[in-house]
């Protein structure tokens, strides 16, 4: 009997490290998706229209990651809490989820996975016993609805700065659109888009409208199903009127000057075998989630034509988003590259309800803090109008921070979750060498 229980033990544990040792139940769908519905997380002493200032700072240090805490004791930003909120996901991601429960599972080895049809493709609570449990959460950051099947960004302003004068150095005007070929669950084509011969599974494609140097700049990348296979990037350059195809050690530069990489888009942009991933823990943390129509809006930016107005930016050199700040439940992941990177590390702040990367800290080779990234999302509901209902919470504002540099880009942006404005053929090279 002994020995047939310590066999089934070790059976457990193989699972484990392959897929799923427990299936994932309803429940476990409910506190993935609806984590607030019993209440919200607290901490001591922070509570709505809390301002965190270097004076108070260490207070609340427990749930302010390393490199925000270091701004604010810095006295370069201060933090002013807003009431914590569901952001509830979008319905037919949360039904594929259901309908395609427990039919996921890791393969043998680092970006493997087996039986996923959509939806977030791991349910469970991630636990520290589990060896690879930190390969599930980046699986369902990968399969997650950040734009959903289809999303725009137009128009979207990126501003680099001098962090000590606050100096504007250039100002791109750009537009991003982002299309997922496979695994839609909402937007006709669905379940995915056909022809698809190189069996991809999305594409972000970005075009420049200003500055006149880099008018008509455009990217393309493109991201293959199989996550062994690295993404095909694709510049054109207006004033060469070619497309060039980049080196796959590119998306760890500098793109176009500014103080993120390619790698760093959205959070994390590249292969989930590129890096080793470790799981450091849930935790309870600021986020920047808000409610963009209730905030104080640029007023040195001119509206759209639609009326809609920009986030605004303060703090030291204007480098920081001027916005709420909710306590969330979040999941930390470490993030090491397998291959030559400027980059020690990455320490990742996942918000659980959403599974999108919202908050990260990015270390050097020595191991010292090199950059504080934040990614601004605001309820669908409380954005543009286009937006409501939608379910997918919308990146709306970024700002990347070089610490050692004092150096930063910041992103104002209008997102829409209209899929119509990213047809299939953006996100073809041809496509580039016709313009836009």
């Amino acid at each position: 009997m002994k020995t047939k229980f310590s066999a089934l033990v070790v059976a457990l544990l193989a699972a484990g490290a392959v897929g799923t040792a427990f299936a994932a139940t309803e429940a476990d769908l409910e506190k993935s998706f609806f984590p607030y519905k019993n209440g919200v997380p607290t901490f001591p002493g922070l509570n709505e229209g809390t301002v965190i200032t270097t004076k108070n700072a260490d207070q609340f240090k427990d749930v302010i990651d390393p490199a925000l805490f270091d701004t604010v004791k810095r006295g370069w930003v201060e933090l002013t809490v807003g009431k914590t909120t569901s952001f509830d996901m979008n319905k037919p991601y949360v039904e594929a989820s259901r309908a395609n429960m427990n039919k996921a599972k890791l393969g043998p080895k680092l970006g493997d996975i087996e039986g996923f049809v959509a939806g977030r493709p791991f349910l469970e609570e991630p636990s520290l016993n589990d060896p690879r449990a930190a390969e599930k959460i980046m699986w369902n950051y990968k399969y997650g609805v950040n734009w959903g099947d289809n999303g725009t960004i137009s128009p979207f302003y990126w501003k680099y700065r001098n962090v000590m004068t606050g100096q504007v150095e250039k100002t791109l005007k750009v537009h991003f659109n982002f299309l997922n070929f496979t695994h839609r669950v909402e937007h006709e084509p669905k379940p995915e888009v056909t022809p698809n011969p190189s069996k991809l599974y999305r594409g972000i494609y970005m075009h420049v409208e200003s500055p006149q140097d880099l008018k008509g700049t455009q990217l393309l990348i493109q991201r293959y199903e199989d996550d062994s296979k690295n993404d095909d990037a694709y510049l054109y350059l207006g004033f060469q009127r070619r497309v060039r195809r980049l080196a796959t050690g590119q998306v760890t530069d500098s793109f176009l000057g500014a103080d993120l990489m390619i790698q760093d888009f959205e959070g994390y942009n590249d292969r989930l075998s590129a890096y080793k991933w470790k799981f450091v823990g849930a935790k309870t943390t600021l986020m920047p989630y808000y409610y963009h129509n209730s905030l104080p809006l640029a007023t040195d930016m001119p509206p759209e034509a639609d009326g809609y107005k920009f986030v605004d930016f303060h703090g030291q050199g204007n480098c920081f988003q001027k916005i709420t700040w909710q306590l969330r439940k979040t999941y930390v992941v470490e993030g090491t590259p397998v291959d030559a990177s400027p980059i020690g590390k990455r320490l990742i702040y996942v918000d659980v309800q959403s599974n999108n990367i919202n908050r990260e800290v990015i270390y050097d080779k020595k191991g010292e803090i090199w950059k504080t990234f934040t990614i601004g999302k605001a309820h669908p509901d409380f954005h543009h109008p286009v937006n409501k209902g939608s379910g997918i919470p919308i990146d709306d504002s970024f700002s990347v921070v070089d610490l050692q540099a004092k150096h930063c880009t910041t992103g104002q942006f209008k997102g829409l979750i209209d899929p119509k404005l990213s047809p299939a053929s953006k996100f073809q090279v041809q496509y580039m060498r016709g313009g836009d």
